[in-house]
């Protein structure tokens, strides 16, 4: 059973930087689509970044230029790097993966870890 563990979450300024991290067990392979989505008090979740097993990303318009997306596929594990953060970005982030391949099949999701940014 593939499980998400997240990390790096936590309290930050208008203006920091945090690096959430999720790591993958259970699988033998590497995911074919690895994201991040949040979900903030009152809305929708919302893709915020992803990156597929080709290498090509994508960003919601509200972060591109300040959130990065990347992997490290020995540990199949990846990141959110986000930089310039704004208290609009104050939410509940989940790494969410889905997987292709016959043993593992299926979509994930990780436990969620709270990102605030104070003003």
């Amino acid at each position: 059973q593939v499980q998400l563990v997240e990390s790096g979450g936590g309290l930050v300024q208008a203006g920091g930087s945090l690096r959430l991290s999720c790591a993958a067990s259970g699988s033998r392979f590497r995911a074919n689509f690895m994201g991040w989505y949040r979900q903030a008090p009152g809305k929708q979740r919302e893709l915020v970044a992803h990156i597929i097993s080709s290498g090509i990303t994508g960003y919601v318009d509200s972060v591109k230029g300040r959130f990065t997306i990347s992997t490290d596929n020995a540990k199949n594990t990846w990141y959110l790097q986000m930089n310039s953060l704004k208290p609009e970005d104050t939410a509940l982030y989940y790494c969410n993966a889905v997987f292709r391949d016959t043993e593992s099949m299926g979509t994930y999701w990780g436990q969620g870890t709270q990102v605030t940014v104070s003003s």
